[in-house]
């Protein structure tokens, strides 16, 4: 008597991308809306920055390492760090830790992850056009957030945030696309994948 036992191989898990989109998406409207005026840098925030658009970008990152997937991996798990910096930045000084940021030091800060997120818009020409909007306006926030520390314009700062504000909302868009495509199994909010050759 042989026993044979079938394996299979198949990737049977779940999208994790959308948690990560809306993990990004949604910590940075909330951000964007002080940063366009509308409330003060509050512990929601922070706590925002840490769980959700930290960690559970983080925890999406490491996900879609499992699922063989570079890009996301790469961009999930750096959004995430970057929350989890951004709001270390903040933090640190209150608690003694660190000396404050200097402004300088802050515009570098923030060119830089233009300059990664710029390099990562150029994976997404690859992707879909939802996608390319959400690196693309991104990589605009940055950079603005970059001259609005350099030029200290309080209403080039408020721009910044209403800027910040769309990118977080295609990122909120993109993400229950996914989700509600899946489940209705058919395109109930367009992604404009491009068609596979």
């Amino acid at each position: 008597m042989s026993a044979t036992t079938v394996s299979n191989n198949g990737d049977f898990t779940a999208n994790p991308a959308p948690l990560g989109l809306l993990a990004f998406g949604m910590t940075t409207v909330l951000l964007n809306i002080h940063n366009a005026g509308f409330y003060e840098l509050n512990s929601m925030i922070l706590a925002m920055g840490i769980f959700y658009g930290g960690m559970a970008q983080v925890i999406v990152g490491i996900m879609e390492w499992k699922k063989n997937n570079t890009f996301g991996m790469t961009a999930f798990g750096s959004y995430g760090f970057f929350w989890l910096t951004l709001v270390g930045l903040i933090v640190m000084p209150k608690l003694g830790w660190a000396e404050k940021t200097s402004n300088e030091g802050m515009i570098c800060y923030l060119s830089m992850w233009g300059v990664f997120t710029l390099m990562m818009f150029i994976g997404t020409l690859k992707l879909s056009r939802a996608l390319q909007f959400v690196f693309g306006s991104l990589t605009v926030l940055f950079f603005m957030l970059a001259i609005g520390d350099a030029t200290g314009n309080e209403t080039f700062k408020h721009i910044t945030g209403y800027e910040g504000i769309i990118c977080g909302a295609s990122a909120i868009y993109t993400g229950m696309a996914q989700v509600l495509n899946e489940v209705y199994g058919k395109t109930v909010m367009p992604l404009g994948v491009p068609e596979k050759n």
